[in-house]
C-alpha cells in the first residue's frame, strides 16, 4: 500500500474484538477520516440517498464528496459517528434492501475516490476489492475475550453478551453472504488477519502501522 497516494483501509471485525476502536485509533495515527456503519446510516436517513441521486451528485461536480462533507459539517483531520450500541430490544444489524446496499456502496466508493480513509465494517473488503491502493483487515478474538469486552462495554451479564454476539454474528454473516456472495470469515478476502487476544488496541494499531511501513 502506498501512503503517498489516496488509500483506503477497510476493517472487518467481530463484535467484541475491539476492531472499531482499532479503526478509530488507526485513523488518528494516519490523520485521515474514519467512517463506520453509523455514519453511513446517518447519511442515508438524513438525505434519503439513492444510487440515482448519488450519480447525479457525481455528475454535477468532480469533488462531490468534498462538497457533501461541507454540507454535513464533517471536517478536519478525523471524523467519526457515535458508537453503535447493540441492545436486546433492537435489531443488531440494520435491515438493508438491495437498493440501500447499492447506495451504501456508492457512498463508500465516493469517499475513497476523494480522500484517504479508514472504514470499519460495511463489507469494505468487497466494496474496495478493485481499489488500487486498498488494505483489507479482519480482526477476530476468542469468544471468551469477546464476551468479556461486551460485558465491560455494555454493563451486562456474560449470558446476555453471548446472546448478543451470536445474534450479531449470524446477521452480519447473512448480510455479507446475501450481498457479496462470500463469507466474512473467508480469509481470502483479507490482506491481514489479526487475533486480538492478549493485545491492546494500541498494540494492534502499532502492528498495522509497522505492516504498512509507517
Amino acid at each position: 500500500m502506498n501512503l503517498n497516494e489516496k488509500f483506503v483501509i477497510s476493517i472487518n471485525r467481530e463484535l467484541g474484538s475491539g476492531g472499531r476502536t482499532v479503526g478509530r485509533k488507526l485513523s488518528e495515527k494516519l490523520q485521515v477520516p474514519f467512517y463506520d456503519k453509523a455514519l453511513i446510516k446517518q447519511l442515508e436517513e438524513k438525505y434519503h440517498l439513492t444510487v440515482d441521486e448519488i450519480e447525479n451528485l457525481k455528475g454535477q461536480k468532480h469533488n462531490w464528496w468534498s462538497d457533501f462533507k461541507r454540507v454535513l459539517g464533517i471536517g478536519g483531520g478525523m471524523t467519526e459517528a457515535k458508537y453503535y450500541q447493540v441492545s436486546m430490544d433492537q435489531e443488531p444489524e440494520l435491515i438493508t434492501t438491495e437498493a440501500v446496499f447499492k447506495a451504501e456502496q456508492e457512498i463508500l466508493k465516493g469517499i475513497a475516490e476523494n480522500e484517504s480513509c479508514v472504514v470499519a465494517g460495511r463489507s469494505g473488503f468487497f466494496v474496495y476489492r478493485k481499489h488500487p491502493n486498498h488494505l483489507s483487515i479482519l480482526i477476530q478474538a476468542s469468544m471468551e475475550s469477546r464476551i468479556a469486552r461486551v460485558c465491560r462495554k455494555q454493563g451486562i451479564k456474560p449470558e446476555q453478551a453471548l446472546e448478543i454476539i451470536e445474534k450479531v454474528d449470524k446477521m452480519r454473516e447473512n448480510y455479507i453472504s446475501k450481498y457479496t456472495n462470500s463469507s466474512r470469515y473467508d480469509t481470502h478476502n483479507y490482506d491481514l488477519v489479526i487475533r486480538a487476544d492478549g493485545k491492546s488496541e494500541d498494540e494492534i494499531v502499532d502492528f498495522i502501522l509497522a505492516y504498512i511501513g509507517k
